[in-house]
């Protein structure tokens, strides 16, 4: 089994349901007490979430590249970035290493190529919204159109993740607008809703909503178990 290195932290609230979800697959396909080889590297999201707010997408590079480098060292055979938003620099911290990274935008972008979905709509940051880092990689790549909700919407999914899921608060009204908006997108002819930000399958579940939810969080976790039991000498 390769051992997988999970960049974390951001926020530590996703992290845990990676780590949860990655030995419960282990688990259900090895069976025993079998669990995942991990090297966790979780970071203080405090000044992660700072520099996002300057946009100072330079020292975040810098910052998760130095990261990244101590999770190789440390013995991983490929790494996870445990959040949406950061593959935004996902160049600068492939270069500072020498392992490959499991891109969570490719993992969820086969997975609706599996599902036969032409549409779908992004919820997340406003970063992965607004920007084209990971909306562009899913469309050009994939050949998948990506839909995201108005800027009034927007700025309200947005502002719930970093003022409540990151902090761990639930709220039913943001539940509720939440699904309000997966509605919408689908109004608008999307096959299913990408849930782009790791902390949002917290709020929303698949059993509360008609519309089909893809969790990145569960997706990526199951794609990083396929990478570490591939070929492997179990």
């Amino acid at each position: 089994m390769k051992t997988i290195g999970l960049l974390g932290g951001m926020s530590w609230q996703s992290t845990v349901h990676y780590y949860q979800h990655i030995n419960s697959e282990v688990n259900s396909t090895l069976g025993g007490l079998r669990s995942a080889k991990i090297v966790l590297n979780s970071v203080d999201f405090q000044y992660i979430a700072a520099l996002q707010q300057e946009e100072n997408w330079h020292d975040l590079g810098l910052v998760l590249a130095l990261a990244a480098k101590s999770t190789e060292k440390a013995g991983a055979d490929f790494l996870v970035i445990c959040t949406n938003t950061m593959h935004k620099v996902i160049d600068e911290i492939s270069q500072s290493i020498s392992i490959p990274i499991l891109h969570i935008a490719d993992a969820t972008a086969e997975r609706l190529l599996a599902d036969n979905v032409k549409r779908v709509g992004l919820l997340g940051t406003a970063f992965t919204m607004e920007q084209d880092f990971y909306r562009r990689r899913i469309s050009e790549k994939f050949g998948i159109d990506v839909v995201t909700p108005n800027e009034k919407d927007r700025a309200f999914v947005h502002r719930v993740i970093y003022q409540e899921l990151c902090q761990g608060i639930i709220k039913e009204d943001s539940r509720e607008r939440y699904l309000r908006i997966i509605g919408k997108l689908a109004e608008d002819g999307c096959d299913g809703v990408v849930l782009g930000c790791t902390e949002i399958s917290l709020l929303v579940k698949q059993g509360q909503t008609d519309v089909t939810l893809y969790d990145t969080t569960e997706i990526h976790a199951k794609a990083a178990v396929k990478m570490a039991l591939r070929s492997a000498n179990l």
